[in-house]
């Protein structure tokens, strides 16, 4: 039976990290100063193993599930990925498998990845201005190490591809046409990302909210655009097309337009717990009882009675408090390199 939880919210999608250590030091993410050379991952022991993924996966897809992403962290920094996606992909029901990356890797292993049957990619890209970039990215990597992964993927048959940009005023937010106009035309899709609040340590703050609104005057200014229906119930991203016909841009809107009462994601990280919401501050052990050797009818109950459980809307709660009574209220949040966004 498929569960829903207290707002009638189906599980329909479940993301996978696989790792929650990345190449990258992102300051919205995993900035430098807390995430340094000398800070403390999860040692492999305390991470899922792919047979424990598969199996918890399968569950899902009994109650419910219909498409998996696999996210970290960085999902490719994990080895052998290509050895998970096979085992995923031969769970029946299972109708999409995605992976959401950074990209400096999936040169490497595009091809890979395919072949293992991997569908799609979302590629994490905030900016084509180099200085910028190398900045966001914290670690100096050339925005053109992206760009090749990114052609590496088409070329592996890994489409449609998803370009997300987070946005943030005053870092690169002047940059945001011209990154419209080079993936205008192209056949992949670039969604603008508002700069959410995810985690305690990416110093986020309502000013560097650059709102959907202000996004779609400015891209309509340059390439006229009009909204397009959404291709499922839950689609997180709002669509729009270019009036002439070159493709489509989509703008995610936590902030300011939160879609929580269409949320149908749990998130299971890479340390074994259901994740019920991207802003939560806690989840639902299943890892421990998976190593105790717990049965799947008894991992099915957990599941399912967790789901049930779920209330949680905060980006909903963000839009009717201030920033400081949200925070008093919610308290802590896992980061995200432990959600997997």
């Amino acid at each position: 039976m498929r569960p829903t939880d207290t707002l009638q919210r189906p599980l329909h999608d479940l993301r996978i990290s696989v790792t929650d250590r990345c190449n990258f030091r992102c300051g919205y993410c995993m900035p430098q100063d807390v995430f340094h050379e000398n800070y403390d991952f999860l040692p492999r022991s305390k991470i899922l193993h792919f047979e424990e993924i598969e199996r918890l996966a399968r569950i899902f897809v009994e109650l419910g599930v219909k498409k998996l992403r696999i996210t970290g962290g960085e999902p490719l920094v994990r080895a052998q990925l290509p050895t998970l996606i096979a085992k995923l992909n031969q769970i029946p029901g299972v109708e999409d498998i995605a992976l959401t990356t950074n990209g400096i890797l999936l040169a490497k292993h595009a091809q890979a990845l395919s072949d293992a049957g991997l569908k799609r990619v979302t590629v994490s890209l905030d900016s084509l201005e180099d200085t910028i970039y190398r900045h966001l990215n914290g670690v100096d990597t050339p925005v053109s190490q992206v760009l090749a992964g990114i052609e590496a993927a088409e070329k592996a048959g890994l489409a449609p591809i998803k370009i997300n940009a987070v946005v943030q005023r005053g870092v690169n937010d002047h940059t945001l046409i011209d990154l419209a106009g080079h993936f205008r035309g192209s056949g992949h899709t670039l969604r603008f990302i508002e700069f959410m609040d995810v985690g305690n340590r990416n110093g986020w703050d309502l000013s560097h909210v650059v709102p959907t609104k202000e996004l779609i005057e400015k891209i309509n200014a340059e390439f006229p655009i009009e909204p397009v229906d959404p291709n499922y119930h839950g689609e997180v991203a709002r669509r729009w097309r270019y009036r002439d016909g070159q493709g489509e841009v989509g703008f995610i809107t936590s902030v300011t337009e939160p879609f929580c009462g269409e949320c149908s994601r749990a998130r299971l990280s890479s340390e074994g717990r259901l994740i019920p919401c991207l802003f939560a501050s806690e989840g639902v052990d299943l890892k421990t009882p998976i190593r105790r050797g717990t049965s799947d009818d008894h991992l099915r109950e957990i599941i399912a009675s967790a789901w049930e459980k779920r209330a949680d809307r905060y980006s909903q709660l963000r839009t009717q408090k201030t920033e400081q009574d949200a925070a008093q209220s919610n308290g802590r949040k896992l980061e995200m390199n432990h959600v997997g966004g």
